[in-house]
């Protein structure tokens, strides 16, 4: 996974916590859902890039 990517990630699944927490302070059940579909979709992202990652590491290129 590439550096780039690692940050691009971690910073989706930062944002989507910060949106959730808004959601719940301000009683916001779509910025809830928002923020937490953010956090799975960046989860989901860094998965893919490690199993990329293990691809490679297997192949040996």
């Amino acid at each position: 996974m590439g550096l780039g990517d690692k940050i691009s990630n971690k910073a989706q699944e930062a944002a989507g916590k910060a949106k959730e927490k808004v959601g719940e302070a301000t009683d916001n059940e779509r910025l809830q859902a928002e923020g937490a579909q953010d956090q799975a979709e960046a989860k989901a992202k860094q998965a893919g890039e490690h199993l990329k990652d293990a691809a490679k590491d297997v192949t040996g290129q």
